[in-house]
């Protein structure tokens, strides 16, 4: 039942943000000087040397989204397919895993001034049978240098194991994702694997390679 959300993620492309149903559906373009991203009183500075917990998030800038590295192109038998399009990277490993990560923007909060909740929502949304006990807790590199111990960020998790040998084929799969409201973004990353064991591999790879970039 919980095969959805990552197969449906990783395999068809499909967007993962959720509308803000309180925004136009048709938001006007403004041909004015940009709005700047510097919010007066905030050290960005400060709160991107500092974990990202779920509630820490009221501490980000409003309305200024967050990034994902690409740096697990650089790791070890992987390869990028696809290079940030419309937000989204793809990586193939030569074991078969793949991975998609995707940033969204104008994701506001499911569930006001609650980013755990808000990314319970946002699985909940994407697949229904996704219940709140489904998802776990773990973290993924917010800013700081590879290779160096660093600040992280809370993020929940789904996982499904393969299915046992002599049933239909089927791949392990994870999904890692969090919301920030404050920030109005979302980071997604789903990896699936032909085994158990080539996701947690692929997970550790995720886990040292893929940073989530704070607001500048």
């Amino acid at each position: 039942m919980m095969a959805a959300v990552a197969t449906a993620a990783l395999l068809s492309g499909c967007s993962v943000g959720v509308p803000d149903p309180a925004a136009p559906s048709n938001p006007p373009i403004s041909s004015g000087p940009g709005t700047p991203t510097i919010t007066p009183g905030h050290d960005a500075g400060a709160v991107a040397a500092r974990d990202m917990p779920f509630s820490a998030g009221a501490t980000l800038a409003h309305g200024v989204p967050v990034g994902l590295s690409e740096d697990l192109a650089k790791a070890p038998q992987w390869k990028q397919v696809v290079s940030n399009a419309g937000g989204a990277s793809r990586y193939q490993k030569s074991d078969g895993c793949q991975v998609a990560a995707e940033v969204r923007q104008n994701q506001w909060p499911l569930v006001a001034a609650d980013d755990r909740a808000s990314t319970a929502a946002l699985f909940a949304y994407l697949d229904p049978t996704v219940l709140p006990a489904y998802l776990k807790p773990a973290s993924l590199r917010w800013g700081g240098e590879r290779g160096k111990p660093g600040p992280a960020v809370d993020v929940l998790v789904l996982e499904r194991a393969a299915k046992p040998t002599g049933q239909k084929a089927g791949r392990a799969t994870v999904v890692l994702a969090r919301v920030f409201g404050t920030a109005g973004s979302s980071v997604y990353v789903s990896a699936s694997c032909p085994t158990a064991a080539a996701l947690a591999a692929a997970r550790a790879d995720i886990a040292q390679w893929l940073t989530v970039v704070p607001p500048g």
